[in-house]
């Protein structure tokens, strides 16, 4: 079920008294937060306006998670790149527009690429920032050439058929899982957000196990509504609502348990001056 769909139930759980809250995972969830806190910050420091914002994920191999993730990616790479451009609504090619971003210790320079995220719709909507997108990248590099190839090679309606893209994932599952083993599963969030006055902040989120680090994020969530701080209905992760604003940074050093790079709001000179572009298009 989409988790915009969801949103059609949130005046039932109003009337039961009943707090959820979409995406409560790692990415999108953790991430959204971490652009919420982002957000919050440059409200009360920065003079200028907040013009862009963008997402960046690394995962190593596919993170512990096996079929799942392979199947969801390789769904996503059937979808159309939903971004926004200066307030405009784009759509652009899955798995393009490349970026080589350094997400800091313990990950260092990666390639990523547009995929089409929950999380560039909610933080544009709820933040009302102009410019958003978000891109992800993996490894080994050649799994990005990969996805590249499948994009360019097989037709939308293919990548779209989830009875097709099963059957891809039962035809590399035993390769990736192969490889796995050396890959490892390390999991980076790198989340940018640029003002007009030139104040440009970042937030990462590094951990040595996917699957470790979304069961604290999980963990994270789950406390935060059982503590209150979620109102009835249901509510996106960076809505005051859905994690009220005294509530985020618990929550986020929460999920931060056992990370081995966890910074907000810091400057991007700490890890890069500027992201470099590898490919051609829409710089969002």
């Amino acid at each position: 079920m989409s988790m915009f769909l969801t949103l059609s139930f949130s005046n039932k759980a109003k009337a039961a008294n009943i707090p959820a809250i979409t995406t409560a995972g790692i990415y999108p969830g953790v991430s959204n937060v971490m652009a919420a806190e982002l957000v919050r910050t440059a409200k009360t420091e920065s003079k200028g306006e907040m013009e862009r914002l963008r997402f960046y994920y690394y995962t190593a191999g596919t993170g512990g998670a096996g079929p799942t993730i392979l199947a969801t990616s390789f769904l996503l790479l059937g979808e159309e790149v939903i971004a926004y451009n200066k307030g405009e609504r784009i759509k652009l090619k899955p798995y393009s527009g490349a970026l080589n971003i350094d997400f800091g210790k313990g990950v260092g320079k990666r390639d990523v690429y547009l995929l089409n995220l929950p999380e560039v719709r909610t933080a544009h909507e709820v933040h009302g920032i102009p410019t958003v997108s978000a891109r992800f990248g993996t490894a080994p590099f050649f799994w990005n050439w990969g996805m590249e190839a499948m994009v360019n090679l097989l037709p939308p309606e293919y990548l779209r058929d989830r009875s097709k893209v099963q059957q891809l994932v039962q035809l590399f599952d035993p390769v990736v899982r192969a490889i796995d083993g050396f890959a490892g599963e390390r999991v980076s969030m790198r989340v940018d957000l640029e003002c007009s006055d030139g104040r440009n902040t970042i937030g990462i989120f590094t951990h040595r196990r996917l699957s470790v680090s979304v069961g604290f994020a999980i963990a994270a969530f789950a406390l935060a509504v059982l503590e209150g701080s979620t109102q009835p209905g249901v509510w996106f992760p960076e809505e005051p609502e859905g994690i009220a604003i005294d509530a985020r940074e618990v929550l986020l050093h929460r999920a931060a348990e056992g990370t081995i790079n966890f910074v907000m709001n810091k400057p991007p000179w700490m890890v890069e001056t500027e992201p470099k572009e590898l490919g051609l298009g829409i710089y969002v």
